[in-house]
């Protein structure tokens, strides 16, 4: 897999569940169950035994989730990890040796920095994306935000104290890609096979992450009149100040009145979250479209707002980031 293509997935992703698996014949439930609950990515540790059993156990039932090994301490341990499948390796530090030993057989490798030394020798070997590591024991985001500064082109995965509570924090500094962490795979609901809890842990993460909310509806009117009167009666019911525009009137921030039918037969909604190229990514394995060809991106590259390919009861929606 290469950089690029393994930094996008990471971002869609957004958390990597962080695997120690004693019963190595527990890992394709353990992938299911992060799978079903929207999580497709697992660092599985080589602080237990089998993990490279683990591996190529997950990659075989699900071929497309973002494998990869974790505790990758020796050049066998790479070795182990690459011949079962690893997608790519991480390590809670830096190790000069076995990050180059990875790299060369083609297989990206994430070491563990604290500080800007360890980031400089990361950027020698090529590299323009590290786990932060312990994330809140070394200072948290302010810290990362401070030591940050100077190395514009480097980007992070924050592991260590990260949990549901916290994530949208850190991954609100965009020179985060994605966070690290264990709290959707306890070891207590590991060891005890309740694979449906782990489920719900990670659809309860991911939905926190995203973070939907309605931001407006629209209405479709047929012409500039209709869009004027109708915004106004929401002015006098509700003292929603009526904001004309070019294309439509505001009442207040939440009703939009168009100018002229738009998307949807009946209008769109607007729905805000905290990142609508994750959103997409997850709405896609729920079989739910995006058309791209609507997508907006801001000065960075970032996509804004982009609709969904199908209307519901008669309304198109599109996802716009909340700023």
């Amino acid at each position: 897999m290469d950089n690029k293509k393994y930094l996008e997935q990471l971002e869609c992703t957004g958390i990597v569940p962080v695997i120690k698996l004693e019963n190595t014949a527990d890992a394709v439930n353990l992938a299911k169950a992060l799978y079903d609950g929207g999580i497709h990515c697992a660092e599985v540790t080589f602080r237990a035994e089998g993990a490279d059993k683990v591996i190529a156990d997950m990659v075989k039932a699900y071929p497309d989730m973002l494998v990869g090994a974790g505790t990758v301490l020796t050049t066998d341990q790479c070795d182990r990890a690459i011949a079962a499948g690893a997608k790519f390796c991480v390590a809670p530090g830096l190790n000069p040796k076995v990050v180059q030993h990875c790299l060369d057989k083609g297989v990206p490798f994430t070491p563990g920095v604290a500080n800007g030394s360890q980031i400089e020798q990361a950027m020698e070997l090529g590299l323009d994306f590290v786990k932060f590591f312990p994330a809140e024991q070394a200072g948290g985001l302010p810290y990362i935000k401070a030591i940050s500064a100077p190395y514009s082109s480097m980007k992070f995965m924050p592991t260590g104290g990260v949990n549901e509570n916290n994530l949208n924090t850190y991954l609100g500094f965009k020179k985060i890609v994605c966070c690290g962490g264990s709290w959707i795979v306890p070891d207590k609901l590991v060891k005890a096979g309740k694979w449906d809890e782990i489920t719900a842990l990670c659809r309860s993460a991911v939905n926190k992450m995203l973070d939907f909310s309605v931001a407006h509806i629209g209405i479709n009117c047929d012409n500039e009149g209709e869009a004027m009167d109708v915004s106004s009666k929401f002015e006098t019911m509700f003292g929603w100040e009526q904001k004309p525009g070019n294309s439509s009137v505001f009442a207040g921030s939440f009703i939009e009145c168009m100018k002229s039918p738009f998307k949807g037969a009946k209008g769109h909604i607007a729905v805000a979250t905290n990142s609508v190229r994750r959103a997409v990514y997850q709405l896609k394995h729920k079989g739910i479209e995006a058309d791209m060809s609507t997508a907006k991106y801001d000065v960075d590259g970032r996509m804004t707002v982009v609709y969904l390919k199908d209307e519901f009861g008669g309304f198109a929606i599109h996802l716009v980031e909340r700023k």
